[in-house]
């Protein structure tokens, strides 16, 4: 069943009378990074299975819950994992929580993702910031009837990450020590790896990174207003660039290595905003 606004706004019903104030800023936490959402305090935690037509996620890494809380003082929203295309969704159904957020209030988005590294000046366990992407998923969220309560028709995406906020997660990387990367995303439908010969394809095109999200949850919040900030965890050199197979169990292991900068970034980047 094909999410409505109905739909949208009963699951942001919900979750106000569950969670009271609603913060301006939100982290969707991809693949092996959502242990972030644990160290949020004073948190209410609501799973997804309990929040009114929100879709699951049955991914290795997506724990699937929403947690309000604070860092650093500032109160904010994290999903706790993503649903994606390739388990079978449609790409209105993908962005079911992203919409939610945006009903909610949701200012400022940060989309989080683990991404192959195509650029080969690029290493495993690099942040990226995203500054533009490519969208070769054969889909766009935006397809079928515009509901003007979400968003225009045609949305401008010029400039789909924020320059404001790129500069912003540049500030909180400086003070933590990081050495961010800035790049392009390209999104695919997954869930098989590409081959060599896609990678590249995606290097001559001009792709740093590659992965199988963000790119819909970061159109639908363009197309409602939302300011949108992408972060891509390097989790692995993508097919081709290392001699090496590509497994799942790798890209865990790097976003656990690599837990303690990627925090440290987002609660900078949470505290300026």
């Amino acid at each position: 069943m094909t999410p409505t606004f109905d739909h949208v706004k009963d699951a942001a019903d919900a979750i106000r009378a569950r969670a009271g104030i609603i913060p301006q800023v939100a982290i969707v936490l991809g693949s092996g990074l959502g242990e972030f959402a644990n160290s949020l305090a004073s948190a209410v935690s609501i799973p997804y299975e309990r929040i009114a037509h929100w879709p699951t996620s049955n991914v290795i890494g997506h724990d699937g819950r929403l947690v309000i809380g604070e860092v650093r003082g500032r109160r904010v929203a994290a999903l706790a994992g993503r649903s994606h295309a390739y388990e079978g969704h449609d790409l209105r159904t993908v962005t079911f929580g992203v919409r939610v957020l945006g009903l909610l209030g949701i200012k400022a988005l940060i989309l989080t993702n683990a991404a192959g590294g195509v650029n080969t000046g690029f290493a495993s366990g690099a942040l990226m910031i995203l500054d533009d992407h490519i969208n070769l998923m054969g889909e766009n969220p935006l397809v079928g009837p515009n509901d003007e309560r979400f968003g225009a028709r045609f949305p401008d995406m010029t400039e789909v990450y924020s320059p404001r906020l790129r500069a912003v997660a540049a500030a909180a990387g400086a003070t933590a020590g990081l050495s961010l990367r800035h790049g392009v995303y390209a999104a695919v439908m997954g869930p098989s790896y590409e081959t060599p010969a896609e990678i590249r394809y995606l290097r001559t095109i001009g792709a740093d990174a590659v992965g199988m999200s963000t790119v819909p949850e970061a159109i639908v919040a363009r197309h409602m207003g939302i300011e949108v900030l992408g972060i891509s965890c390097i989790s692995n050199m993508a097919a081709g660039v290392l001699p090496q197979p590509l497994r799942h169990d790798d890209v865990m292991e790097t976003t656990r290595r690599v837990r303690g900068q990627f925090a440290a970034l987002l609660e900078g980047i949470v505290e300026r905003l």
